[in-house]
């Protein structure tokens, strides 16, 4: 089963990086916040095998076939080079960059679940098999890393909407 807190806890934690990005670099707009977003849920696109099983696309495929691998450096590495193909050349730099800082905040934060043995999973596969200790911070399952990404979410949106209408002269829009 899907961890709902963890899996909304990495999209907002995706948001708040993207948002603030988007204030230091004020080029960056609502879509590359998104991307960032998607960067940060990237690494969970292993959870695929829920609906599809590696057993069933090894069959359609003809050929072995793991989702795991993609929740490792080496497989964020694919996710961000085939998805920066989506987009045109001259956004292709861009996009690389915030679906991959978005997914390393996806993997910081899981470096700090509980786990059973103590050991995290290999984060930076295919560099090394190594496996770091875990945090040891909370479970996949727990509510309050959501609590607090959300409310951080809530602090750096109302900052965005304070710098937005200084830039702009105006009052917050809620645009």
């Amino acid at each position: 089963m899907i961890a709902v807190p963890d899996v909304l806890t990495h999209a907002i934690v995706g948001y708040i990086i993207g948002t603030v990005l988007s204030i230091r670099y004020p080029r960056l707009r609502r879509a590359h916040v998104t991307l960032a977003m998607v960067g940060a849920l990237s690494p969970d696109f292993v959870k695929a095998d829920l609906a599809f099983p590696d057993e069933f696309v090894s069959y359609l495929l003809g050929v072995p076939f793991a989702w795991g691998p993609l929740h490792t450096l080496g497989g964020t590495i694919v996710v961000a080079l085939l998805g920066s193909l989506l987009f045109a050349p001259e956004h292709r730099r861009d996009a690389v960059l915030l679906v991959a800082i978005g997914a390393a905040s996806h993997h910081l934060l899981d470096l700090g679940l509980m786990t059973p043995t103590g050991y995290s999973y290999a984060a930076f596969w295919p560099l090394t098999e190594y496996r770091p200790p875990s945090g040891g911070l909370y479970m996949s399952t727990d509510r309050w890393p959501a609590l607090v990404a959300g409310l951080c979410g809530v602090l750096v949106w109302g900052f965005k909407r304070r710098v937005d209408a200084r830039r702009t002269g105006s009052s917050a829009s809620l645009e």
